[in-house]
């Protein structure tokens, strides 16, 4: 019996140490949390804008589109008259195109919403960033959904090359902006989503023609704020690995 001892002991040890990896992974992927969250949502996003590009080119029917780069909204379908949604087609029918980029539109909204930080999970989500562009998905969401799968290629990775292009008063300014910043760019991408198809409320305010005008200039402030929203969630990871690895070394010094 008293043989058996040592082999327990390791046999023990061995099993602690398993059980200690696994709860400092589990702890890595709770720190690394903000990238997911913004990587999914604009993920899921885009292939909700997606749908809508799709919806409204199904009601065009079985009719071949006059060329490749397509408005979505036909012209009997639009609430006010500058409504727009741009899209690109291989499928020589707005039917059938819109019927893909609805399917399409789903799987993307699917896959970012419950899949985003599997290993495979930036390939595929290209993949189907690249289709839904292909099949009438729209431009915005497209864009939006290939910056998702850049931005999923970060998760539950160190952010090194942020970590040290990120100067340490704007990551401590952006940390502070997380979530708000993300919240304030869905906002905006949907108030902006639904100017272009029923105008509301700048149509109130303004004629057809300076609304267009405005709205053809938000998709670049769209743009800069998708790309804050990231930073933050990358700026705010960052301060929770240095947080847990200060904390880590401070249990370590004190179990000595």
């Amino acid at each position: 019996m008293p043989e058996q001892l040592p082999a327990i002991e390791k046999w023990s040890t061995v099993k602690k140490m398993k059980q200690a990896n696994g709860q400092k992974e589990i702890q890595k992927r709770r720190i690394l949390s903000a990238t997911r969250v913004v990587a999914s949502t604009i993920g899921v996003f885009s292939g909700l804008a997606g749908i809508v590009h799709g919806f409204f080119e199904m009601l065009q029917g079985n009719v071949t589109p006059s060329s490749i780069v397509i408005n979505a909204i036909d012209p009997a379908q639009r609430l006010w008259p500058e409504a727009t949604l741009h899209a690109f087609t291989i499928v020589p029918s707005f039917l059938i195109t819109g019927i893909l980029a609805m399917i399409v539109g789903l799987l993307v909204t699917i896959w970012a919403g419950v899949f985003i930080d599997r290993n495979d999970s930036a390939r595929i989500l290209l993949l189907l960033a690249i289709i839904l562009f292909l099949v009438g998905g729209g431009f915005g969401p497209a864009f939006m959904a290939i910056i998702a799968t850049l931005t999923a290629t970060q998760i539950n990775k160190p952010l090194s090359w942020w970590r040290t292009h990120l100067p340490n008063n704007l990551r401590n300014f952006l940390v502070k902006l997380w979530p708000w910043a993300l919240i304030a760019y869905l906002l905006f991408f949907a108030s902006s989503v639904g100017i272009a198809i029923f105008g509301i409320p700048l149509v109130w305010f303004f004629s057809a023609d300076i609304t267009y005008s405005i709205l053809l200039n938000l998709g670049p402030i769209s743009d800069v704020l998708l790309m804050g929203a990231i930073l933050t969630a990358f700026a705010y990871d960052i301060q929770k690995q240095t947080d847990f690895t200060q904390a880590s070394s401070t249990q370590g010094r004190l179990g000595q």
